[in-house]
């Protein structure tokens, strides 16, 4: 499948809804493959389907005869135009209707409440003298990757034991460039590295260890808890109690190490475990991991749901969204019952994998006793959490709903908050927190220094980090980025600025001069610097102290200061360690390094010829006429105490 990628869809500028005859519209639907998007009035998206005919499909909604339940009743009420992008297959439409519904959301799909990614354990082949490295993602490299793991604390925790037991190098160095350039680190002188950097072990020889080190991460954990209890013995019987305790102590973390992966299947396939359980609007999938054989995880999802929803259209759903989202596709995913797009399903995996996938319904023994497993798993986290789960969506949905009901704004998602630090005015700052759901979706906070604005001038600032904000997003819209590929391409349903009138009115003046159209609300703060209301609309709103939404503002008010605080603080600490060679131009930190390197002190510098000068690693000679005339201009003088 070539050139399918996720996209935005293009929104219309319908002055007039009214002008939109979906009996005509209908008429023009073409008997294609492809992808449908449902709006409602205010030209927000509420559904996406795909469909192997388009016209059959969308044309199913709007006849008074078809019921597809009391959710999709809901949503046809509500719709009020459609739009459609023809594609070539089946199994296109999947891909790109998951993409549009990662993007925006619609309110009456099945969704995926979680969105995790799972840590990997890497090791560089590709690269000279690899290393054993922590990733979240699979790329295709040369590199050798094992997982997915649920716990991030357990992969650490085995590359660490992997490096110790084979002596691999931890560092970031480039070998064999490298090699001899600088002192051996302190991984060598407590025997954990051969010596790498030093040249004192060849690369067949380092490889050795390498191999082994990936058959103990393949499972064949034997071999090395006989060699330390060899070790062991030796060092015990030579009367060296100290170092059989180490020995000791080593096969005991690898004996740990086994033991966290319980379940063995004797076939060592790749395989993935899936049961869902429902219970009305709440529903749970549990997918438990088996690699090799091994059983190395389990992990739950929550969905989102109506009462209506079919049990095998959420299966595929899930899949859909889920391994979508994850670089790592076994070969085989257990499911509880027969799927009615498991074809598409399948080659959509086969393509994403680039090796065959299968969907299996096991219907006795081993393997459906292992789906049965799962589903008792999904039943019961579900039962146990259900109270949990209730006080998390008040503290995060609820909180959500009772502030739109608040400020008048339905259906509000996604909020961004603003924040300005600075000492004095001196290196200003600003930070940008994004909740989205009620709940902090870190991987969209932005920091921001001030580049224009002299002296402590909050309003001027925030304007200042409004603008270049907005005006990125507006700009990678225009180049066609989405969500996936753009970091500033979401908006937020409403701005929520840190203080009253003044600053909502800088970021309404933003707003209206980039022609946006977004919310504006100001969480007021009293003589105590605690929240009292918000401010919206020129009108001053009473909150009650005791709400979740007053809750949920106060953190992300407290999110907002903490992100800006932090990042002053560094900059902060980064200018108090400054060297003069900093003030010449033409040296960056290489250059500064060199110098100091060869020249030791401040003065030993100064002393230097431009011929000297130009013999530094990484100078040339137009450079060492600067340091020199720098060095030497009235104005100038450096030290012996002064820091290089």
């Amino acid at each position: 499948m070539k050139g399918i990628r996720a996209f935005p869809v293009r929104r219309r500028l319908y002055l007039i809804f009214e002008m939109f005859d979906i009996s005509e519209e209908l008429k023009k639907i073409p008997d294609s493959p492809g992808v449908y998007i449902m709006h409602d009035n205010t030209d927000a998206i509420i559904y996406i389907g795909k469909a192997k005919s388009l016209t059959k499909r969308v044309h199913q909604y709007f006849q008074p005869s078809h019921d597809e339940g009391i959710k999709k009743r809901q949503m046809v009420d509500h719709i009020d135009h459609f739009e459609y992008i023809v594609t070539d297959s089946e199994l296109e439409a999947l891909v790109l209707e998951n993409n549009l519904i990662k993007e925006h959301r619609p309110k009456y799909n099945t969704m995926l409440r979680d969105d995790k990614t799972y840590p990997y354990i890497r090791v560089t082949l590709g690269e000279h003298f690899p290393r054993v490295l922590f990733s979240r993602k699979v790329q295709r490299d040369r590199s050798r990757y094992f997982g997915p793991f649920t716990s991030a604390g357990d992969v650490r925790e085995t590359i660490e034991l992997t490096n110790r037991l084979f002596h691999l190098r931890t560092c970031k160095r480039v070998f064999p460039r490298d090699i001899r350039k600088e002192r051996a680190c302190l991984n060598y002188h407590i025997r954990q590295c051969p010596g790498v950097c030093q040249g004192y072990v060849s690369e067949q020889e380092y490889m050795e260890n390498v191999r082994a080190a990936i058959r103990f991460l393949e499972g064949d954990y034997q071999p090395v808890v006989d060699q330390l209890t060899e070790k062991m013995k030796a060092a015990a019987s030579e009367m060296e109690f100290e170092k059989a305790a180490g020995f000791r102590d080593e096969i005991e973390a690898v004996r740990m190490c086994v033991q966290k992966q319980k379940i063995t299947d004797t076939d060592g396939e790749d395989r993935d475990i899936l049961a869902i359980a429902r219970d009305r609007e709440d529903a749970c999938a549990v997918v438990f991991f088996i690699r090799g054989g091994r059983m190395i995880g389990r992990d739950h999802f929550f969905l989102n749901l109506r009462e209506d929803d079919d049990k095998g259209e959420l299966i595929s759903t899930f899949i859909q969204q889920f391994y979508s989202g994850t670089p790592f596709v076994p070969k085989e995913i257990f499911v509880q019952e027969e799927l009615f797009d498991q074809g598409t399903l399948e080659e959509f995996l086969t393509e994403k994998k680039g090796g065959a996938v299968h969907i299996v319904t096991p219907k006795r023994g081993k393997k459906e006793k292992l789906v049965e497993l799962a589903w008792k798993n999904a039943s019961m986290i579900l039962t146990k959490d259900r109270e949990r789960i209730r006080r998390e969506e008040g503290r995060t949905i609820g909180a959500m709903k009772e502030l739109s009901d608040i400020l008048g704004l339905p259906g509000i998602e996604r909020m961004e908050a603003y924040d300005i630090s600075n000492t004095m005015g001196y290196q200003s700052v600003g930070s940008m927190v994004v909740f989205d759901h009620g709940k902090p979706l870190r991987n969209d906070y932005r920091k921001f220094r001030i580049k224009t604005v002299e002296g402590p001038n909050d309003y001027a600032s925030m304007k200042e980090v409004l603008t270049r904000r907005f005006t990125h997003g507006l700009l990678e819209r225009e180049s066609g980025k989405t969500v996936e590929t753009g970091s500033f391409t979401r908006f937020p349903d409403v701005i929520m600025m840190d203080g009253g009138r003044g600053q909502v009115n800088i970021a309404l003046e933003v707003m209206d001069e980039l022609g946006l159209d977004i919310p504006v609300c100001g969480m007021v703060k009293d003589d105590h610097h605690r929240t009292r209301g918000l401010f919206y609309n020129n009108v001053e709103l009473p909150i009650d102290r005791s709400s979740e939404a007053f809750k949920l503002i106060t953190r992300l008010q407290d999110e907002a200061h903490r992100f800006a605080i932090e990042y002053h603080r560094s900059l902060r600490g980064k200018n108090q360690v400054k060297s003069f060679l900093d003030d010449i131009p033409g040296i960056g930190p290489t250059r500064r390094r060199a110098l100091m390197k060869k020249y030791v002190t401040a003065e030993a510098i100064r002393e230097a010829s431009v011929e000297d000068l130009a013999s530094t690693e990484t100078m040339n000679e137009a450079v060492a006429d600067q340091v020199y005339n720098f060095l030497h201009r009235s104005g100038n003088s450096v030290h012996e105490s002064d820091k290089i």
